[in-house]
């Protein structure tokens, strides 16, 4: 096993287990039946999906990553049952539909990558790196983005919410089509995340309540910029043969950073916020996981 597999797994782990619980204890509105059974047993429903990433590729590492797939899709059909509770399609609402159906799309990288099957053409470092990626950028950045958004009816707030799924989408069919249309969705999701940090650096002036609180919005505004800078680079580099970082430097980097800078902090600050009753945060209180 490579230092690069053991980075990305140990990212990955981070988000299995704790971003995508605590990222949905954020969510507010209704519950389709499920949600709170399904949330409070994710990290349960992990843990075959976390085996499966350390296993040599097999056969079982293959069927525990399939248990995880079926634990993400459960997940994403959360989005059209929430979509009929709700009947909207508000900007922030459709970055939180978005990231319910993401970890879906890194589950069946997952599957693929364990059985050695190069899914739609990919080649499975690739579809290793589509794992953390539907984890990080897929949810929690979209479902950041759809929370930041509800503080605020301005463009920035429409355009992060938008912008975030779209251009995760756009990078992902980049991969179909070809470098210059990656460029494209990087180009559109990076527009996305620079809206989320404006808007995150404006709720740590008018929302924090606390240093703590504040310091982890701010670091994850700022780590944000920095890191999608570095993707950004990288997918002009891929387009037009600048000089950019390799692959492995850029999951170091941008991977690693975008992970635990920006949405670990992220979503730390916002279950501050959310549990605090001093705050005059917008943000739900909710009961929120162990």
């Amino acid at each position: 096993m490579t230092a690069l597999s053991v980075l990305v797994n140990s990212v990955v782990m981070i988000g299995m287990f704790w971003v995508v619980p605590t990222g949905l204890a954020l969510v507010d509105g209704p519950r389709p039946p499920g949600w709170d059974p399904l949330r409070r047993a994710w990290p349960l429903l992990a843990v075959p999906g976390a085996l499966a990433l350390w296993l040599p590729r097999s056969g079982t590492a293959t069927a525990l990553a399939g248990a995880y797939a079926l634990a993400t899709l459960a997940l994403a059909l959360q989005a059209p049952a929430r979509l009929m509770l709700t009947r909207s399609l508000r900007p922030s609402e459709i970055a939180v539909l978005s990231a319910l159906v993401a970890p879906s799309v890194a589950g069946l990288a997952l599957v693929a990558e364990r059985a050695s099957y190069p899914l739609f053409g990919f080649d499975l470092d690739i579809l290793a790196l589509t794992v953390p990626h539907f984890h990080f950028a897929g949810f929690a950045a979209a479902l950041v983005a759809g929370l930041v958004s509800r503080t605020s009816d301005g463009p920035a707030a429409r355009l992060a919410a938008l912008s975030v799924p779209a251009g995760t989408l756009l990078v992902l069919l980049g991969y179909f089509v070809d470098d210059w249309a990656e460029l494209a969705g990087a180009v559109v999701l990076t527009t996305g995340m620079a809206a989320v940090s404006v808007l995150t650096l404006r709720e740590r002036r008018e929302l924090a309540g606390d240093r703590l609180t504040r310091g982890l919005l701010a670091v994850s505004a700022l780590v944000l910029v920095a890191t999608m800078l570095l993707a950004l680079s990288w997918a002009l580099g891929e387009a037009t043969g600048l000089p950019h970082l390799s692959l492995t430097w850029t999951a170091a980097t941008h991977g690693l950073g975008n992970a635990l800078g920006f949405a670990v902090c992220a979503l730390l600050a916002r279950r501050r916020l959310a549990t605090d009753p001093t705050s005059p945060a917008l943000l739900p209180r909710t009961e929120l996981p162990a």
